[in-house]
């Protein structure tokens, strides 16, 4: 089966062709950043009309790459939701328009979902149960996954997401939109001289909570004016430190509560190169297994939609002819796939 896959959730047009036997076909993937780099964040009007002028001509480009006409399209998903309503709506009308003209079937994909399935581009399945961490701008939550499809969420954030307290702390040291990947960088050639809070780590639970931990380095900085590029690479060390440490103590605490053998890490903070070091160390000394997917997957991408359009499919669900998005969407309101993977999927990357 060859499902094509549409993401414009927010502020990334993806699109990809993904096969179950035989894996990733092609993928194309168009930012936004500069479009939105002037405002220091993404304006919903203007990322819909982008999703408009990039969409079909990257459908065009993945045909191309992978070799294929739209005939030969078995399936299309796209991304239903959680997302801004008017990016959402560009994709799911493309999407079931396409469908509907090339008379396969289309569902909507929930964005969450194909974050959390995202490590299986690698290839081989994901034994469960398994616990996720699902870490990006807009989300900070562990999901305890009992099959694929079935979910019970652990822990959330209860106020701003890693991501989102990584891009404006960023902001306050001066760096450009989007500043995550930049203080992450940065942070490499600073050393940790301040002591930032670990937050919510000192009662049991597992949600987080980094607002405050933002409003801790505001007042470091407010503090130490001027700072130099030694300070400001300080800074960014410790408030990584902080954030890292969080996340992980938080992890372990989920594994232990689950008993689980396996963690998924997915979104944009997974490809953190300080918070996989701590997760790698701590798999290591707690004898569970550690994935995710390649660094180009952990943001917003076609491929993982079509990936979890492609199970989705195989598992028998199927979108009607309305256009349905939900801005909002409960993870545990999915149905669990229940269907046998084919026996080359193991090896499908």
């Amino acid at each position: 089966m060859r499902v094509l896959g549409i993401e414009s959730s927010c502020d990334e047009t993806g699109v990809a062709l993904y096969c179950l036997e035989r894996g990733l076909l092609a993928h194309r993937l168009h930012s936004q950043i500069a479009l939105h780099a002037a405002y220091g964040g993404v304006v919903p009007e203007l990322a819909s009309r982008d999703h408009v002028r990039r969409l079909l001509p990257l459908v065009q480009e993945v045909l191309a790459e992978a070799g294929l006409h739209r005939g030969q399209i078995d399936g299309v998903a796209y991304t239903a939701g959680p997302g801004l309503i008017g990016a959402l709506m560009v994709g799911a009308a493309a999407g079931r328009a396409l469908a509907w003209a090339l008379d396969v079937p289309a569902v909507g994909v929930h964005h969450l979902e194909a974050h959390l399935l995202a490590p299986l581009l690698e290839g081989g399945p994901m034994p469960t149960p398994f616990v996720a961490l699902l870490v990006s701008g807009g989300h900070s939550m562990l999901i305890e996954v009992a099959e694929l499809g079935s979910y019970r969420l652990l822990g959330d954030t209860l106020d701003d997401a890693a991501g989102e307290a990584f891009d404006k702390t960023a902001k306050l040291l001066g760096l450009p939109y989007p500043g995550g990947a930049a203080l992450a960088q940065l942070a490499t050639q600073g050393q940790t001289t301040h002591s930032f809070a670990r937050p919510l780590t000192d009662r049991p639970g597992l949600d987080f909570s980094f607002s405050g931990l933002k409003t801790q380095v505001m007042l470091a900085i407010q503090r130490n004016q001027p700072l130099d590029d030694s300070g400001r690479a300080n800074v960014a060390k410790s408030f990584e430190e902080a954030v890292t440490e969080t996340l992980a103590i938080k992890c372990r605490r989920a594994m232990q509560q689950t008993g689980a053998g396996l963690l998924i890490v997915a979104g944009g903070v997974g490809a953190n190169r300080r918070l996989r070091e701590r997760l790698a160390a701590d798999a290591d000394g707690g004898g569970w297994q550690l994935r995710y997917p390649r660094t180009a997957f952990c943001t917003d991408n076609g491929a993982m939609v079509a990936l979890a359009g492609a199970l989705r499919l195989a598992a028998g669900d199927r979108q009607d002819l309305a256009i349905d998005v939900r801005p909002r969407w409960d993870l545990s309101e999915l149905a669990p796939m229940r269907f046998e993977l084919p026996p080359t999927f193991a090896r499908a990357a």
